[in-house]
Formats: C-alpha cells, structure tokens, sequence
C-alpha cells in the first residue's frame, strides 16, 4: 500500500509519500509546494495542481490521505487552506484516486498516542516510526508524512469493519 499523504496549504502545502512494506512503514517521498505569494489565487492554485499531478504520477499512490481543515480564528487562511485541499482532491479524482480526510486530533493520536501532542513529539515520531534518519526540515512535510502514516494504521482496521458489516 502506498498512501499520499498531504497538509494543504495555498502558500505551502506539505506531501508525504508512505509505503507498507513486509509490516514496515517506509518514506518515500516527502517536501513542500510552494506557491508563489505575489502570484493570482487561480495561478497559485493551478501551480499546486501541477505539482500534486506530478507527484501522483511519479509514486502512483493506492490512496491520497488529507488533513481536515482547522478553523482557528483566521477565515481567510482557511478559506485558502480549503482551496488547498479541493485542488488536491480534484488532482487526485482526476487520476482516480480515492481521498479520505482526517483531523490534526486523529493524526496526532495515531501517530504519537495523544491528539494533543505538540508539533516537535509528532516530527519526532515521523522520525521514529519511518526509520529517518533526521526529522524532516519542514513541519508541513513532517505533517504530510504523518497524515500518511495515520491512513496506513487506519485503513486496515476501516476495511476490516466494513467487511465485517457487510
């Protein structure tokens, strides 16, 4: 199973290639798009399509891996962190890829045992779970790699109860 795993952002939006191997989790991939700020939106959206197209075609993932959109106090950074996601969700609908989304809470538990857990305990972890050897330099590609790794411990068990209620 190989899982894209992405922080969505309009300035950077952090990715985080994932594989299972032989019960192993493994980095394969993992940085930051940037955007350029004094660009249009559209341009900067269309420059983060190409770059999350690209990337889908170069590791052809089995899943794209979203993190949920926080609403803190600011509304346009999070009108822009949507835009973000709806490009990287339509890059991967146009590859036929599936997407599922997951809150800050959710990957931070899955990854570190507690949904609370600071920034630095979960690039640590993303260290420490995929075997790196440093953390990785930005916290949007630690992020990405870290929702990646949070679909690859959940799907088994989502699939495994589906079956099962089937």
């Amino acid at each position: 199973m190989i899982v894209l795993g992405i922080d969505p952002g309009l300035a950077n939006t952090g990715y985080g290639v994932v594989a299972r191997r032989g019960g192993r989790l493994v980095a394969l991939d993992g940085g930051v798009i940037e955007t350029l700020p004094e660009a249009p939106a559209e341009r900067r959206l269309a420059d983060l399509h190409a770059a999350l197209a690209a990337v889908l075609e170069q590791h052809a993932p089995g899943a794209v891996a979203l993190e949920d959109l926080y609403f803190g106090q600011n509304v346009r950074s999070a009108f822009a962190v949507g835009q973000a996601r709806g490009v990287a969700m339509l890059a991967a609908g146009q590859s036929g890829i599936g997407c599922f989304s997951y809150t800050p809470q959710q990957v931070k538990a899955a990854v570190c045992g507690s949904g609370r857990a600071p920034k630095e305990q979960v690039s640590w972890m993303v260290k420490t779970l995929l075997s790196l050897a440093e953390e990785p330099a930005r916290d949007h590609a630690s992020d990405a790699l870290a929702v990646a790794i949070c679909h690859c411990n959940h799907a088994p068990v989502a699939r495994a109860l589906a079956e099962a209620t089937r």
